[in-house]
């Protein structure tokens, strides 16, 4: 006889929720590391003209990242925990937040540095 109940994701199981979240977060991290770098040193190699490419990459990289979270975080149908992704668009989502307040600082920091 064949269950029609669904069958439980595991923890190894990797979804397109999961997969999704995944992405957004290392996004945003990626983001925040750009953005950080840019703040921190502006005439380094990812802040190239004052910091300004460090500054676009934060904001690129932390808005996908936002967009990512709240594509899972909106389409997944059940809580934290349960296998969708959604603890882990949570996560983006507050990861592409940082990502891009540090963007926009050190853009704004940027743009003062030029006058």
């Amino acid at each position: 006889m064949i269950s029609l109940e669904p069958i439980a994701t595991s923890v190894y199981t990797m979804s397109a929720g999961r997969i999704g979240a995944l992405a957004g977060g290392l996004l945003g991290l990626a983001g925040l590391i750009a953005g950080g770098l840019a703040l921190v040193r502006p005439h380094s190699r990812i802040g190239v003209a004052n910091g300004r490419l460090g500054a676009a990459i934060a904001l690129a990289a932390g808005l996908i990242g936002i967009a990512l979270g709240a594509l899972v975080a909106a389409t997944s149908d059940s809580g934290i925990g349960t296998g969708n992704g959604r603890g882990g668009a949570y996560v983006a989502l507050v990861v592409g937040t940082i990502s891009l307040v540090l963007g926009g600082v050190a853009l704004t920091r940027s743009r003062r540095m030029a006058s």
